[in-house]
C-alpha cells in the first residue's frame, strides 16, 4: 500500500513529464535497489534503465503507425546465482495519461510487483528459472516501450512467458480476460497456482473482437515478440478510469493483497516449472477456461471441448429425433409441431429484439440516452421489463389463437424441445466456428436434457406441480447460476464503456441489445412454462407497468446520466484542446489560420448536458471539416476520428496561444527516386507528443516511408496517423515519405500536417483554457490541453 500511495502522490505521470521520466523513476530505482541490498545470497539481481528509440505500426483503432524517442524503463532481472537462461517476465507500467493520478492504471500492478520482487528476494531458495519485472514508462502512449523492450533490450531473448498487469476499471478482482496465443500450459499455470481465480474466455473472444477500444502490452509481447502470456486487468468501478478520480484511496487494501498472491503464486510456478525452459515443445491448442464463482477455475483444451460440444449435440438431436419418430404414423406431425415452435420461438426472439431496440432509439431520440449510466437499475427496469413482457406477448398470444385447442402439457414439452433444439443448433454452429464460448452452450444443453428427462413423469402430468416446479428449478440451477454470474461479469465491462464509446454509438441500443440477449437466455427453459400455466397476464400487467413508468420518468428527466458523489462518481468525460490552426499552401504562404478551443464530449450525449452551465457552447459553433486536410483539419491525439460525429464536437473561438516551445518543421530535401517517385525528407523537433497526418493527392501514392517495417498502415478512411512521442529529451525525429507522383501535379503530390500537444509544464493550459474548465460542472472529468495545428502542400 505504501509503494502505492507514493507513486501516485507524484501525481499525473505523462511520459516526456519530470514526474514520469525523474520522479518515478528515480522513487522506483531507490525502492528497487533497497530491496536488492536485503536479499538472500541465494539470488541474483540486476538492475538496467533502458531508454529505446523505435518505431512500429499497430491495427489498433482502425490503423496507426507509432515512433518513440528516448522513453523509460526500469528493469530488474532476480535469478539464481549461476544464472539462469530462460526466464518469465512481470509487466506493469507507471504512466498515466495526462490529468489523472493513475492508481489502478497501473501503479497498482507496479506496487504489487516491488513486493513480489521483494517477496521473493527474500526467499533463501532460489528460483529455477529468471524473473524480470519490467516498470514500463510509456503504455499509455499506445504500446511503446514495451515494444522497446522486447525488440531491443538484451533480456528479451531469454524470455519464455509473460504475466501482464493492466486495468479497465479501479480496483475489485483481476480478471484473466487473455492467454496464449495458445499454449495451453499457461492456463494450466494459473489453474494450479492462483489463490483467488477468476478468468473467463468469453472475456478473451469478447476483448479480441475488438468491440472494446482499448488494448494492452500482451499485444506488443504477442506480436512483436512471439512470447505466450497472461493478460490480467482490474475490472470493477470503470466509471472512473482514466479520470483524476483514480486515486490510491478507492483500491482496497483486499483488492491488493488478492492480486498479489495471485500473481505471487503463479510466478513462482512458472519460475520454477519445467515446462517454461521446453515451453516451444506444450506450445499448440487453445483452451476452454472459466471460473465458478471465483472459488476455482475450469480448464481443458478446446479439441476436447470441441469432442464434448459434438457429443452433446449429438446426444440432444438423437433425443429430439426420438420423440419426433416415437409415433411412426405421426412423425411428419410431430416434426411439423418441432418446427413450428422452433420458428415461433425464433420469432418472439426477434420481435422481441426489434421491440426493445425501438424503444432504445426513441430514448437516444429524445436525448434521454444513458439514463441507466449512473442508475443500473433503470435499464433493467426499462428494458429488461420491456423484454420479458414482449416475449410473454407473442407466446401468449400464440397460445389463444394458434394452440387454443391443443393440451398444456403438450404445449410445454414441445416448447421445452424447441429451446432444447435451438441450443444445440447453437451449440453446433459455435463449435464449428472454433469458438471457446461455445462451453455456454453445452450447459444449456446439457442440463436442461438431463433435467427433462429426470422430469419426464412430472412433465406428462396435468398441470405444473410444485413438486415438478422443485425438480425443474434443480436440474436448472447451474447453468442459470453460472449465467447470472457471467452477466454481472459482462455488464460490470460493458455499462462504463459505455461512457467513452464516442459519439458514433448509441449506448442505449448496444446496452438494450446485452439485456435482450441475456432476457432469452434466461427466459429460454421457461418459455414453455407459458404454456403449461393458466394464465400470464398478472405478469404481463406487472412488466408491462413497470416498462412504461420507467419510461414515463426516463422521457421526463428524473434520471440524471452523471454523478459526482464524492464516493462513487460517474462523471461525463469532455476533452478540451485550446488549438492554434495555420494552413499553408504550396509556396508555404498561411492562406487560413484560426485559433479555438476544440471540444469532444467521450459519449453519445455530446455536450448538451453542460450547455446549460456554459450557454457559449452550443449548436451554432459546431466543428467544420476542412475537407482538403487530413482528418479533417482537426489536432486529433490518436486516430479516434471514426468514433464521432463533427455534428457532436465545438469549436469555441478564443485567442491564439504561443507556445514556449513551439514545433519546429524543417524540410530537409526532396529527392527524384527511380519509377517517378519523389522522396520527402523531413526534420521536427517539438514537444513530447505530436500527431503526424498525411494525406496523398488525387494520382499520387505514399509508397514507402522510414517509419514501422518501411509500408505505410492507412488509417480508416484512407489518410494516415502517425503517433509521436519522446521522453525527457531527444534529438530532433528525422523522417522521409516516398510517393508516386503523376506527372501533372500542379496542386501539389501530398498534404501533411503535423499537431504538437502540450500536456504538461507552463505551455499545458492557457487562461481562457483553465477559465472555462473551471465553469465545467463538477460532474464532468475535463481534461485540457494545448496544441497547435500546421499544414503543409508539398
Amino acid at each position: 500500500r505504501e509503494y502505492l500511495d507514493n507513486i501516485t502522490a507524484i501525481g499525473p505521470r505523462t511520459v516526456g513529464s519530470p514526474e514520469n521520466e525523474v520522479v518515478a523513476v528515480n522513487y522506483l530505482l531507490k525502492q528497487i535497489r533497497e530491496i536488492a541490498r536485503e536479499s538472500t545470497n541465494a539470488h541474483k539481481i540486476s538492475i538496467d534503465i533502458q531508454r529505446p528509440t523505435g518505431s512500429f505500426s499497430i491495427d489498433f483503432l482502425g490503423g496507426f503507425t507509432s515512433y518513440y524517442a528516448n522513453i523509460t524503463n526500469v528493469i530488474v532481472k532476480l535469478e539464481p546465482r549461476n544464472g539462469a537462461e530462460h526466464a518469465v517476465l512481470s509487466n506493469c507500467h507507471f504512466d498515466s495519461v495526462p490529468n489523472t493520478p493513475g492508481a489502478s492504471d497501473d501503479a497498482v500492478s507496479c506496487a504489487v510487483m516491488l513486493e513480489i520482487f521483494n517477496t521473493l528476494s527474500k526467499s533463501p531458495e532460489s528460483l529455477e528459472h529468471a524473473v524480470i519485472f519490467l516498470f514500463n514508462g510509456a503504455e499509455e502512449n499506445i504500446l511503446q516501450a514495451s515494444h522497446g523492450f522486447i525488440t531491443q533490450h538484451e533480456w528479451a531473448k531469454s524470455i519464455r512467458a509473460f504475466i501482464n498487469l493492466e486495468a479497465a476499471g479501479v480496483g475489485g478482482k483481476e480478471l484473466v480476460f487473455q492467454t496464449g496465443p495458445e499454449n495451453p500450459w499457461l492456463v494450466q499455470a494459473y489453474v494450479v497456482a492462483a489463490k483467488h481465480p477468476f478468468a473467463s474466455v468469453v472475456a478473451q473472444e469478447i476483448f479480441q473482437s475488438g468491440i472494446i477500444p482499448a488494448d494492452t502490452d500482451f499485444r506488443i509481447y504477442r506480436d512483436f515478440g512471439n512470447v505466450p502470456g497472461i493478460d490480467l486487468a482490474f475490472i470493477e468501478n470503470g466509471y472512473i478510469y482514466h479520470t483524476e478520480y483514480d486515486t490510491s484511496d478507492r483500491i482496497l487494501t483486499d483488492s491488493i493483497q488478492r492480486a498479489g498472491d495471485n500473481i505471487l503464486a503463479v510466478l513462482k510456478y512458472l519460475a520454477t516449472s519445467e515446462k517454461l525452459a521446453k515451453s516451444f515443445e506444450y506450445q499448440h491448442g487453445n483452451v476452454v477456461f472459466f471460473d465458478i464463482l471465483g472459488l476455482f477455475v475450469l480448464a481443458y483444451p478446446a479439441r476436447i471441448g470441441t469432442i464434448m460440444n459434438y457429443i452433446t449435440a449429438v446426444i440432444a438431436f438423437i433425443y429430439l429425433s426420438k420423440k419426433v419418430l416415437q409415433s411412426k404414423t405421426r412423425a411428419i406431425h410431430n416434426l411439423k409441431k418441432l418446427l413450428g415452435a422452433f420458428g415461433l420461438t425464433l420469432t418472439s426472439w426477434v420481435c422481441t429484439l426489434v421491440a426493445v431496440l425501438v424503444v432504445a432509439v426513441f430514448v437516444s431520440f429524445i436525448g434521454r440516452a444513458l439514463s441507466w449510466y449512473t442508475h443500473f437499475y433503470v435499464s433493467v427496469s426499462l428494458y429488461g421489463s420491456a423484454a420479458a413482457a414482449q416475449l410473454i406477448l407473442v407466446h401468449m398470444l400464440a397460445k389463444k389463437f394458434f394452440y387454443k385447442n391443443m393440451n398444456e402439457q403438450s404445449l410445454g414439452d414441445i416448447f421445452f424441445d424447441a429451446s432444447l433444439m435451438i441450443w444445440s443448433v447453437a451449440l453446433a454452429v459455435m463449435t464449428q466456428m472454433g469458438l471457446c464460448s461455445a462451453f455456454i452452450c453445452t450447459l444449456w444443453v446439457a442440463f436442461p436434457l438431463l433435467t427433462k428427462l429426470m422430469t419426464y413423469k412430472e412433465f406428462s402430468q396435468k398441470g405444473a406441480t410444485m413438486k415438478f416446479i422443485v425438480m425443474y428449478m434443480l436440474g436448472m440451477f447451474a447453468p442459470y447460476l453460472y449465467m447470472l454470474y457471467l452477466s454481472w461479469t459482462v455488464f460490470e465491462m460493458f455499462t462504463p464503456v459505455m461512457g467513452r464509446s464516442g459519439s458514433e454509438i448509441p449506448p442505449d441500443m448496444v446496452l438494450a441489445g446485452f439485456i435482450v440477449i441475456f432476457t432469452m437466455i434466461l427466459s429460454s427453459y421457461f418459455i414453455n412454462f407459458i404454456y403449461l400455466v393458466k394464465s400470464t397476464k398478472t405478469t404481463l400487467v406487472t412488466l408491462t407497468t413497470v416498462f412504461v413508468v420507467t419510461l414515463i420518468l426516463v422521457c421526463s428527466g428524473i434520471f440524471f446520466p452523471y454523478s459526482s458523489d464524492a464516493a462513487n462518481p460517474k462523471p461525463k468525460r469532455v476533452f478540451l484542446q485550446h488549438t492554434s490552426r495555420r494552413f499553408h499552401d504550396l509556396n508555404g504562404n498561411v492562406v487560413k489560420s484560426d485559433s479555438g478551443i476544440w471540444i469532444n464530449g467521450f459519449d453519445y450525449n455530446g455536450i448538451s448536458h453542460i450547455t446549460p452551465y456554459v450557454p457559449e457552447i452550443n449548436d451554432t459553433i459546431r466543428t467544420p471539416c476542412e475537407e482538403q486536410a487530413p482528418f479533417c483539419g482537426l489536432p486529433w491525439i490518436l486516430p479516434v476520428h471514426f468514433m464521432f460525429r463533427l455534428v457532436k464536437n465545438w469549436y469555441l473561438p478564443a485567442p491564439e496561444i504561443l507556445p514556449r516551445s513551439p514545433v519546429q518543421f524543417k524540410v530537409l530535401s526532396k529527392e527524384l527516386m527511380p519509377q517517378n517517385s519523389v522522396r520527402l525528407s523531413f526534420e521536427v523537433s517539438g514537444p513530447s507528443h505530436m500527431s503526424l497526418y498525411v494525406r496523398p493527392h488525387e494520382g499520387s501514392a505514399l509508397s514507402s516511408w522510414s517509419l514501422g517495417d518501411g509500408t505505410p498502415v492507412a488509417s480508416l478512411g484512407g489518410d494516415y496517423f502517425v503517433f509521436y512521442s519522446h521522453g525527457l529529451q531527444a534529438a530532433p525525429w528525422h523522417f522521409w515519405v516516398e510517393l508516386m507522383a503523376p506527372e501533372k501535379h500542379s496542386d501539389g503530390i501530398v498534404s501533411l500536417a503535423i499537431a504538437a500537444h502540450y500536456f504538461f509544464g507552463e505551455d499545458q493550459k492557457s487562461p481562457q483554457l483553465y477559465a472555462l474548465l473551471e465553469r465545467f460542472p463538477n460532474w464532468t472529468f475535463s481534461s485540457g490541453w494545448s496544441c497547435t495545428y500546421d499544414l503543409f502542400v508539398f
